[in-house]
């Protein structure tokens, strides 16, 4: 159900082995080692590896899920009574980024930002033509670096379908389908979500319709939706080695482009945040750094890794 490109004979491994010391090293030097070689153990019975860790210091996830909402300001969910969910479990347990921006308005600039690291000169929501770019995005990343992709659309009207509008479905939150180097064949809809979650590709994107987005319903709705759809997945992830990200793709124009973003499952500290700003730039390259897939796309390139809520 997942495409991926086979893997280049000879590709080296996730990072390099240390080699031998020539010398022994003091006894407070092989106790602190020992206590890393303990904490080390620690993150396999996680799920993780102290080994496969990115040089920045982000773990290497085995599955990473994006949820994109839709036209909020941070303060319109994060604290909000309407989304219990979001804040007792997602929050509570994982982090949240209080400085997260999106970067322009409408949405469907955003999506293309996020996803490709450029608008790519889109400016408004008008369907576009489907597979007319080709520029590098986090899909064909991932494919040429052999990992896995696909996308979860709820109410796509059937796998790798371009329509523009069908019901509460609108293609303008699927930016995938605008580059020709991303098979249309890795959309599904949202009944194709697996249960069995150690089968999900690499990094998938998950995008509810207009109500369940909060775009025409309220933050409850949505809320619940994610209570509903996600839930399950978040608590393996926290087992697996694997992470939920849910942002938003701009504000309600009303808060500087402020939204929420929160982050949860394994290797994030529970209830952590960060007070350093980003925006939809700095997730792709964050989402492309714990991928492994070594390039960034577009403007991503010149944006920053996220940190200080990883443990």
């Amino acid at each position: 159900m997942v495409f991926a490109r086979p893997r280049t004979p000879g590709t080296p491994a996730d990072g390099p082995r240390p080699g031998r010391r020539r010398k022994l090293r003091p006894l407070t030097a092989l106790a602190g080692g020992l206590g890393l070689v303990a904490g080390s153990l620690g993150l396999w019975a996680a799920g993780g590896s102290a080994a496969a860790d990115t040089a920045a210091g982000l773990p290497s996830p085995d599955h990473i899920v994006v949820v994109m909402l839709e036209n909020h300001a941070y303060s319109q969910v994060i604290g909000s009574s309407s989304a219990p969910y979001t804040n007792g479990t997602l929050v509570a347990g994982g982090a949240k980024l209080t400085q997260s921006y999106a970067l322009t308005h409408p949405s469907q600039p955003n999506y293309y930002m996020l996803f490709s690291g450029s608008s790519q000169g889109v400016v408004d929501d008008s369907c576009v033509d489907v597979g007319a770019l080709q520029q590098p995005n986090l899909a064909s990343e991932l494919l040429d670096a052999g990992q896995t992709w696909a996308s979860y659309n709820e109410g796509l009207p059937a796998p790798g379908a371009t329509d523009c509008r069908v019901d509460n479905y609108a293609q303008k939150h699927n930016p995938w389908f605008g580059f020709g180097n991303v098979p249309t064949e890795t959309a599904y809809g949202m009944d194709a979500f697996p249960t069995d979650f150690s089968t999900l590709p690499k990094v998938s994107f998950v995008v509810p319709d207009l109500c369940d987005d909060m775009h025409d319903c309220s933050v409850g709705t949505g809320d619940s939706w994610l209570r509903n759809n996600l839930d399950a997945y978040a608590q393996w992830a926290r087992n697996n080695n694997s992470l939920l990200v849910v942002t938003f793709d701009e504000d309600n124009k009303l808060s500087g482009n402020r939204i929420p973003t929160v982050v949860y499952g394994a290797h994030v500290a529970p209830g952590s945040s960060t007070a350093t700003r980003y925006n939809h730039y700095d997730v792709l390259h964050t989402l492309e750094d714990l991928a492994g897939v070594n390039a960034h796309a577009g403007k991503s390139a010149g944006a920053a890794d996220i940190t200080g809520i990883w443990n």
